[in-house]
């Protein structure tokens, strides 16, 4: 099946253009029409290319089916050889390695850009491997003919300037081809490339590992090796608590799900068997899947974040460096022409977003700690393209809620490790099994006693202890109607598996004071000596230990906790319950490799940005005890009614801190009396002190 044909029948001579481009591009290796060091580049990128169309013919032709385990491995390594382990030091997907080599033509103006083009371009043709698998050959062709063009120019005159304004105005042209592609594959369930490569592969046979097209290596062979060992009464259990988990958040949130027809499933590539599984549990609920990759090219990104299935990521620097590309041509009537388009796309595609039932995300860790180097080469965007970044996520945000409302759908998150988490990685995957799914009814008891002494405080003192400078008092909402409101969720194993959390959106007037935590991973991040400092709930300083220079730490923080803004409210306050989770992770000494999904259940916690509720204040929400959740806006997502774009911020990240770093919670009582529910690290509140047990 050709799933790229419909999307390209207006450009009916692909075919012909594609052909015409590996034409021209088979006799650049033997031209020396561009001067060196320049000449190597073009060589090197279109051998790469060159190498792609191989792949093309391969995929086409049926001959990767007959491929062995071994060919197919040695393939898949020859595809990224360029950018794996030490190789990406002299690759010219690598800003600074690129620079130090086209820098030695000293006659060039403005070559520091000139490189940063050349390397963003080469990084966008490496897009061209998945590309191929899927037999997207448009893609391969625009990028081809980009190629071709700047080579044409290189030949004449290098100049910084031409070379920009081509590669904008690609971007610009394209964009809508790109954009409306991404927008079909995250909601039309006609696209089923990984869907059968999941259904239809002989999962025993691990050569299916190689027919997605991204880099495989040890976490997916032995991730899929380990849950081959496995029963088929395991996996079908470890997928119902997943499947499940999405069914009741419908349930709670009391949405019809019998309306919706697809549900987006995200994994790891190694998952397939649970996928499979959950798969056939989706089907016989009314939903087909939506199993789409991560976007690769970067008109379509942002920053790190890989959203749809993916691999390991075969370098994670790479990733990092190349986070902001965008900074070499986006401008606002860039990001107003994404904005139609989007707007477009989904007016297109409006009943396959109406009928959407939201993700269901398989999530991993247990990757080996990333920190990253800096380079002064990387692309970084301006505070004024900062400020167009910031505007777009809003917009796009308003206008992806116009066809798929935030309350009329829902979603499940489920977590599980990877090899690379150490020696004891089949062991730790049965313990998360196990904390997957303990039992909700003991933790719904438990919160109940929480949220029964919560809901008299008018503010919550958290303090740190043993170095953790947190100290920080969180303004509780008036409840008008004590016998039927509550300010905090009991949250049990639903939509946000595992159990073990109470929360509330907390007042901002007045929550002030400073959050501290010695080291926590965000968004794949880690953060050192992570400090925030809150005024009227909003961040007005922030710090880290990740770098020798004050300026690199704000500004890491800035880019990718704040997503570029000078400030964000708190979202969320919540204690995590879920101390069984805590000793085993510290019994394996995995608590910083651990998902901010589990992570969150292991203390209390601060989400910066959107409430738990945004877009969705209106759904009502009731606890198991019947009274109503009221505690769902704070002063920025009230906003929504009168300026809708200072209501949200499109982000919304957890930070725990751990139990050990904990020296007190007080519920203060508008009275003056002080309630302990947590000191030292342990629960001393009446009837929450089963949690202790996990300690012992």
């Amino acid at each position: 099946m050709n799933y790229y044909k419909d999307c390209t029948e207006e450009f009916e001579d692909i075919e012909e253009r594609y052909e015409l481009m590996l034409e021209r591009i088979r006799q650049i290796p033997e031209e020396e029409t561009v001067p060196e060091p320049f000449r190597d580049y073009f060589v090197c990128t279109a051998k790469f290319i060159l190498m792609i169309d191989k792949t093309v013919k391969i995929c086409r032709n049926g001959e990767i089916d007959k491929l062995g385990i071994e060919a197919l491995s040695d393939f898949n390594k020859a595809l990224y050889a360029d950018i794996t382990g030490d190789a990406y030091k002299s690759s010219y997907a690598n800003y600074e390695y690129s620079y130090n080599i086209l820098s030695r033509e000293e006659e060039i103006e403005n070559i520091e850009e000139v490189s940063k083009l050349l390397t963003f371009l080469y990084n966008e043709i490496r897009g061209m491997i998945v590309y191929a698998f899927e037999g997207r050959i448009m893609d391969i062709t625009l990028l081809s003919e980009l190629f071709v063009q700047i080579y044409f120019m290189c030949q004449e005159q290098i100049n910084a300037k031409q070379m920009k304004e081509a590669i904008y105005y690609f971007e610009n042209d394209y964009a809508e081809y790109f954009m409306t592609y991404r927008i079909r594959e995250q909601l039309d369930s006609v696209l089923t490339f990984a869907t059968d490569i999941i259904m239809n592969s002989e999962l025993s046979d691990l050569s299916y590992l190689y027919k997605y097209g991204e880099y495989i290596g040890y976490n997916e062979i032995k991730t899929a090796e380990f849950l081959n060992t496995l029963s088929q009464e395991e996996i079908d259990a470890m997928a119902s608590t997943y499947t499940e988990g999405f069914r009741e958040g419908y349930v709670a949130a009391r949405i019809d799900m019998s309306k919706k027809k697809t549900v987006n499933i995200r994994y790891s590539i190694g998952q397939e068997r649970i996928v499979r599984a959950a798969i056939r549990q989706f089907r016989a609920m009314g939903l087909e899947p939506l199993c789409f990759r991560y976007a690769v090219n970067r008109l379509n990104r942002r920053l790190i974040h890989r959203i749809g299935y993916t691999a390991t990521v075969p370098n994670k620097q790479l990733e990092y460096d190349h986070r902001m590309d965008e900074a070499l041509f986006l401008d606002k009537k860039l990001a107003d022409r994404k904005l139609e388009i989007l707007r477009q796309a989904y007016k297109k595609y409006e009943y396959q977003a109406m009928v959407y039932a939201g993700p269901a995300c398989i999530e991993i860790f247990g990757e080996t700690p990333f920190e990253p180097e800096n380079s002064k080469y990387v692309p970084q965007l301006s505070e004024k393209q900062q400020e167009i970044m910031v505007a777009y996520a809003n917009a796009s945000s308003q206008i992806v809620n116009a066809y798929i409302p935030r309350n009329q759908y829902s979603f499940t998150i489920i977590a599980y490790p990877m090899p690379e988490i150490g020696e004891h990685y089949e062991e730790i995957f049965r313990e998360i099994v196990k904390i997957n799914t303990l039992d909700n009814d003991v933790y719904r008891n438990i919160h109940q006693y929480l949220i029964d002494e919560l809901d008299k405080a008018e503010k919550v003192h958290v303090v740190g202890k043993d170095g953790n400078k947190t100290d920080i008092m969180v303004m509780m909402h008036v409840l008008e109607n004590p016998e039927k409101e509550t300010n905090f969720e009991n949250c049990v194993a639903d939509v946000n598996i595992p159990v073990g959390e109470v929360f509330t959106s907390p007042k901002l007037t007045e929550t002030k004071g400073i959050l501290n935590v010695s080291e926590v991973f965000l968004n794949d991040l880690k953060y050192t000596d992570l400090t925030l400092t809150f005024e009227d709930g909003r961040i007005t300083d922030y710090t880290c230990r990740n770098f020798e220079s004050e300026e690199e730490n704000r500004s890491f923080i800035k880019e990718n906790l704040m997503m570029g803004r000078d400030t964000l409210p708190i979202g969320e306050f919540a204690i995590g319950t879920n101390t069984t989770a805590y000793v085993i992770a510290n019994k394996y000494d995995i608590v910083y490799k651990l998902p901010i999904l589990i992570v969150e259940k292991m203390g209390p916690h601060f989400a910066v940005g959107d409430t738990c509720y945004s877009w969705s204040e209106e759904n009502v929400l009731y606890n198991p005890d019947g009274k109503e959740i009221v505690a769902k806006d704070n002063e920025c997502s009230l906003l929504r009614d009168t300026d809708v774009s200072k209501a949200y911020f499109n982000c919304h990240t957890d930070i725990t801190i751990p139990y050990d770093e904990i020296g007190a919670i007080y519920s203060i009582h508008r009275d003056g009396v002080e309630v302990p529910i947590i000191i030292n690290g342990r629960f001393v509140l009446p009837g929450t002190e089963k949690l202790n047990e996990a300690f012992e």
